[in-house]
């Protein structure tokens, strides 16, 4: 019987896709499922736009009928990623209720789900002058100060956790060493124990990758629904075959 890793997130979770399929594939073997939905930017309860491309919230996206239509497997849930929708001026209490909502979808197909907290050591720790670049770089029409991020994101990170705790989840911190001088991606050298980390709850210092033709297959990969120049474009998922193992849908 296959299994299946359900992960949900933005910007990392992007970057580190083909590792979090390597590291699948070899716990779970060749049969192993993968369905994400990501992207950079990405929005938990709403539309993100990074440039020309829009996606739809993760709770609006395609992910959860996928799983409603597919037969009960054993499965593992990652949520990563929460902190995009501080800085496009969400509150916490909307933020936490979306992942709420996110977790209570996920535990009607897995009670084995692990919720990564915020990189929020670099927050309290993060220049005046970084912070604003960083604003102004990735979220322009925001207005925030550093002091209100780091307000809303330290009620985040506790909310986070206590979730974790009242549902018997697992919740994985960020490490400060997990990260270099870009303080909320995770340095790609650590990409291979930090998300093992967060699917299997150990690291491993043996080396998971995809094969070359893999990792070009999975980059070009579509997700179901996005805008570009204001134009949708629809791509449905059956699970892509990959030359090695594993299926991947992505919304």
């Amino acid at each position: 019987m296959p299994a299946r890793v359900i992960a949900v997130g933005a910007s990392n979770l992007t970057r580190g896709l083909q590792t979090v399929i390597a590291a699948a594939r070899e716990e779970y073997g060749h049969d192993v499922e993968i369905l994400a939905a990501l992207g950079h930017g990405r929005s938990y309860g709403a539309d993100s736009q990074i440039i020309v491309r829009t996606l739809p919230g993760i709770l609006q996206c395609g992910l959860w009928h996928a799983l409603d239509q597919l037969p009960a497997v054993p499965a593992r849930g990652i949520v990563s990623d929460v902190g995009n929708d501080i800085l496009y001026g969400s509150s916490a209490t909307q933020i936490l209720e979306w992942v709420r909502e996110v977790v209570d979808r996920l535990q009607r197909h897995t009670s084995d789900i692990a919720i990564a907290g915020l990189p929020y050591f670099h927050i309290q720790h993060l220049s005046r002058s970084k912070f604003l670049a960083m604003r102004t770089l990735l979220y322009p029409r925001c207005r925030l100060t550093l002091a209100e991020v780091g307000e809303v994101a330290a009620t985040v990170e506790d909310g986070l956790a206590q979730l974790a705790s009242s549902r018997g989840l697992r919740f994985v911190p960020m490490e400060p060493e997990w990260y270099g001088f870009d303080p909320i991606h995770i340095r790609p050298s650590l990409w291979q124990p930090v998300w093992r980390q967060m699917l299997t709850g150990h690291a491993t210092t043996r080396h998971l990758a995809l094969s070359r033709l893999e990792w070009i297959q999975v980059y070009g990969l579509r997700p179901e629904r996005r805008w570009v120049f204001g134009v949708e474009q629809v791509t449905p998922q059956r699970g892509h075959a990959l030359p090695r193992g594993g299926r991947v849908w992505l919304f």
